[in-house]
């Protein structure tokens, strides 16, 4: 009888097979980090490329981030000057980023904008991972990233300095992160939603909240857990939230109202007003005031930041007119001007609004029907359906508060619905692709296609004079695209 010194066995090589299938995964995933990888860059060349052409963007706002990077108190309450006179008319989550890197590199436009550019990269590399997760197709989650990047609202809006940007960012972090806590019923995950939302609040107030009744919908409906422990977590959330964000509230409260900066656009210098008054109720109904009782007092001149207009009396005021005025600096329409829009559901289809979010705003709509439609039979957890009532609730929520608020509205708040059409629109695309075999599949992508283009066509054409040949082509493609789509 013999034995063996030898412990293990010998190592057996894996089989052709095996070693190619390995080797083809590896290729497989550098290959969508690296397509990752070009889509965030693009992003950045884009979004950063002569950023300091609109100079100091908003000046209302840059007075505040000139300030922050020069007082820290001033940093805190989103002061318009370092003398901490006076606040601007939103919290002041912006106000932070922009101030502390002014603080930390010096104040200059691009020390101010070159963030806000940052945070359009991290907004598509979020709607890219939850779109990845949501359908399991690498490229749905760039066609998306790639849709958001190229919205025009999100190339305006994350190239300048109001409020918006990290506003949205946040929205974004919360659905990527109640995408992450659909996978597995994590408490973590929905817990960090919940702090998300709770920043987005510090930073636009309640616009920033309007994306919370799709993502707990979602996480109710979806989340493969019991109900009650689904509502018990929404709960946790919900208190995530309320820490998040009500700590700053309790400071603005506690703060000895004699000793911190007057709130702009409260009328008793409380923060809840400003909450569910000037920004809140008072502006989706029309009932907005302005600014402090008596209009506020001048700025001295001596503490403008250099290179910045003083203040105007009213800084409530003075928000609207200069973000009416946009990167161009010019009032009325444009970028920040209103127009020619219409109360109700064509509003977000016409005017300025429908240059900026319109583009896509049919196709995901009728992505959102389709998917319903193509998923009516799945399991209750099924993502690729979770992320039609996802982005679609966030985009039916959302957009008909846009459509039918009647005080101030400016076309660029459409950007907070920016990643839900984009998102909206690559999973219609994906789930369309994956039952071509049907009719289903081929007629709705062929509609998802012909309703782009023809709408397109419509929106070029209402700026005729901006390379009128360019809607001939968009047209004659999507009459091609959509006939080679429809055949088997």
């Amino acid at each position: 009888m013999t034995t063996s010194l030898q412990d293990n066995p010998p190592v057996v090589p894996p089989p052709p097979a095996a070693a190619a299938q390995e080797a083809g995964r590896f290729r497989g995933k550098t290959a969508e980090r690296a397509g990752l990888a070009a889509l965030l860059v693009a992003t950045a060349v884009m979004y950063l490329w002569n950023i300091t052409i609109n100079g100091m963007g908003n000046q209302f706002y840059a007075g505040a981030a000139w300030a922050g990077s020069k007082n820290w108190e001033a940093l805190l309450f989103g002061s318009l000057d370092p003398a901490n006179f006076i606040t601007v008319d939103k919290p002041p989550v912006s106000q932070w980023v922009m101030g502390l890197s002014g603080q930390i590199f010096g104040f200059s436009s691009a020390v101010m904008l070159i963030p806000q550019a940052l945070m359009a990269v991290a907004a598509v590399g979020l709607l890219h991972g939850a779109v990845r997760r949501l359908t399991g197709s690498h490229y749905t989650g760039l066609l998306a990233g790639a849709a958001l990047a190229l919205t025009p609202v999100a190339a305006l809006m994350f190239r300048f300095n109001n409020p918006d940007a990290v506003m949205v960012l946040l929205m974004m972090a919360g659905a990527y992160a109640t995408v992450r806590a659909l996978e597995r019923a994590s408490t973590k995950w929905i817990l960090l939603a919940g702090v998300a939302l709770g920043f987005a609040f510090l930073a636009k107030m309640l616009e920033g909240l309007l994306v919370l009744p799709a993502l707990g919908l979602v996480y109710l409906i979806a989340a493969p857990n019991p109900i009650r422990a689904r509502l018990v977590q929404l709960i946790g959330a919900l208190v995530a939230l309320v820490v998040s964000s009500g700590w700053y509230v309790l400071v603005t409260l506690l703060w000895p109202a004699s000793s911190h900066p007057y709130l702009a656009g409260s009328t008793d210098n409380n923060f809840m007003n400003l909450v569910l008054g000037y920004n809140g109720f008072a502006r989706v109904l029309g009932r907005n005031h302005r600014g402090a009782p008596g209009g506020g007092a001048p700025h001295d001149p001596t503490t403008a930041a250099p290179g910045l207009t003083t203040a105007a009396p009213d800084p409530a005021a003075a928000a609207e007119t200069a973000a009416q005025a946009g990167p161009g600096g010019h009032g009325g329409g444009g970028f920040g001007g209103f127009g020619g829009q219409v109360r109700g559901v064509g509003r977000l289809f016409t005017g300025e609004f429908g240059f900026e979010i319109g583009w896509l705003l049919p196709a995901a709509l009728l992505a959102m029907v389709l998917v319903l439609v193509s998923r009516g039979r799945a399991p209750r957890t099924d993502l690729v359906r979770a992320a039609a009532i996802l982005f679609g609730l966030w985009i039916l929520i959302d957009g008909g508060v846009l459509s039918y608020m009647s005080g101030t509205v400016h076309p660029y708040y459409c950007l907070s619905i920016a990643p839900a059409v984009a998102g909206m629109f690559a999973v219609g695309i994906h789930e369309m692709w994956t039952r071509r075999d049907t009719i289903l599949g081929r007629f709705g992508l062929a509609a998802l296609v012909a309703t782009t283009g023809v709408w397109s066509v419509v929106l070029l054409h209402r700026n005729s004079g901006w390379y009128p040949e360019l809607r001939w082509a968009v047209l004659a493609l999507t009459v091609v695209a959509t006939v080679l789509l429809v055949l088997p």
